[in-house]
């Protein structure tokens, strides 16, 4: 890691804590930013880190308008990757299903929240595990469903980024796979942005959000699937 990345999170880190943290740490248990900052300042990350959160807390600041129960999606959105791993203790690949159940089960143990409340951030959170199929099944609060959509909407909001942005997001999303031979993380990223990409899937699916990314996302798609095609065949070759 180097010294600029390092600062880059440390001034991630510092906004969140100023910022947001503080008017939400009364409703935690002791000890829970430790395990935020454990989490989220680990070495093995490059994207799921304090940048991203923040950067996502800043768009909902953005369109905090759209929202019913900002906190909410605040709490939901500082827990969401709190445990990202890639792989298992024995080395084999980790499912990204698992990484949200156990960000999730971890909110569960450091929050103060009533049941309803702990309730809507759980259920956030576990939708980022199916994304684009996920459905709001119990209305924790009058507009929870639509809190549920913009969350949802602002933690694929990068796809829309502009494409050098995109594509040092994705330099960063290889990194943390960097055990994994490129040729399989290629095939498995494309498998990922076709899913993304396709013409029936609602990328975003609250109005505002989806006027203001969806063409430049499924542009970005389109454009990273046919040079992972390339280089699949570049590597194919190759080897010969």
């Amino acid at each position: 890691m180097t010294q600029r990345t390092e600062h880059s999170r440390e001034q991630a880190k510092n906004i969140i804590k100023i910022q947001y943290w503080t008017p939400l740490a009364a409703r935690h248990k002791l000890g829970a930013w430790e395990i935020l900052d454990a989490g989220y300042s680990e070495r093995h990350r490059a994207y799921h880190t304090w940048e991203h959160v923040v950067g996502l807390l800043d768009r909902l600041a953005e369109f905090s308008e759209l929202s019913t129960r900002t906190d909410i999606i605040a709490l939901s959105t500082l827990w969401h990757d709190v445990v990202y791993r890639t792989e298992n203790c024995d080395g084999t690949p980790r499912q990204d299903y698992e990484n949200v159940r156990d960000s999730a089960e971890l909110f569960r143990q450091y929050t103060l929240l009533n049941q309803p409340d702990a309730d809507a951030v759980y259920d956030l959170i576990m939708a980022t595990a199916g994304h684009v199929l996920a459905t709001a099944k119990k209305q924790h609060y009058a507009g929870f469903s639509g809190d549920f959509d913009l969350f949802l909407d602002l933690d694929l909001s990068s796809l829309a980024a502009p494409w050098e942005e995109f594509i040092a997001d994705f330099a960063r999303i290889r990194f943390e796979f960097s055990s994994v031979p490129e040729i399989i993380f290629c095939s498995r990223q494309i498998q990922i942005l076709e899913n993304f990409a396709r013409e029936d899937v609602r990328l975003y699916r609250r109005a505002e959000t989806s006027g203001k990314w969806r063409d430049a996302a499924r542009a970005n798609l389109k454009r990273c699937v046919g040079d992972l095609n390339k280089r699949i065949v570049e590597l194919s070759a190759a080897q010969g």
